[in-house]
């Protein structure tokens, strides 16, 4: 489904952020991205939305190279991907439906499909109760809850969370972790990239080690978060 083949990448001042990456993804796998800061990890995620491009080797989706994709084809591509950011990047000025909302009516879904959609995956995260809350209302579990409900509503194949866990205490942590795992049970692919030790090792699925641009180990199930 997703594969990296020695993809590196080159920011302006030529620092090299990533180096002969080669990685494979199934349909439905769990993969924690963990390593320290810098190493990586949310580049490589940027790659996956082709937010950037390599600037060698090759990144596939779905047997797809995306470099090879029109401007016109790349809202295609990221509405078949969910995007969790560690600082929620809610707005600010609508409540929770209408920040779930927001999201279908950028791309022009009808408003009874929205009035019906946006209930149904705020059940999901466990927020019915909280439809007209405003995200200052809302604890910070809650507002990764939404944020996490916004990055669903498209139906994705791929949910993309970049340390969606460094905001909040261990309990809620803990609870962000147990709805991906509950979204990834349905067949949604889950890429988290991390660097708290804790949460991936809870989790009990593959772990990829990145350390300085590049993946030095690739563990399968049971895999631990390990220097």
């Amino acid at each position: 489904m997703i594969e990296l083949k020695n993809v590196s990448t080159i920011y302006d001042d030529s620092l090299m952020a990533l180096r002969g990456i080669n990685l494979k993804i199934g349909q439905g796998e769990f993969v924690s991205l963990v390593g320290p800061s810098g190493a990586g990890k949310s580049t490589l995620l940027r790659l996956l939305t082709r937010e950037i491009s390599p600037q060698e080797g090759e990144v596939v989706l779905d047997s797809v190279d995306l470099a090879t994709l029109s401007s016109g084809e790349v809202p295609v591509l990221r509405r078949k991907i969910g995007t969790v950011y560690q600082d929620f990047k809610l707005l600010s000025n609508k409540n929770a439906f209408e920040n779930v909302a927001f999201a279908l009516e950028v791309c022009g879904v009808d408003e009874d499909q929205v009035k019906d959609d946006v209930p149904k995956v705020l059940n999901i995260v466990g927020l019915s109760d909280k439809v007209n809350s405003f995200p200052h209302q809302l604890s910070g579990g809650e507002k990764q809850r939404l944020a996490i409900a916004r990055a669903l509503i498209h139906r994705p194949r791929i949910i993309l969370a970049d340390e969606p866990t460094g905001n909040l205490d261990m309990v809620n942590a803990h609870d962000v972790v147990e709805l991906l795992m509950k979204i990834n049970k349905l067949g949604t692919t889950v890429i988290l990239a991390t660097h708290n030790r804790e949460v991936v090792n809870a989790i009990g699925k593959r772990v990829v080690t990145m350390e300085k641009g590049k993946i030095v180990r690739d563990q399968g199930d049971n895999g631990k978060y390990v220097i």
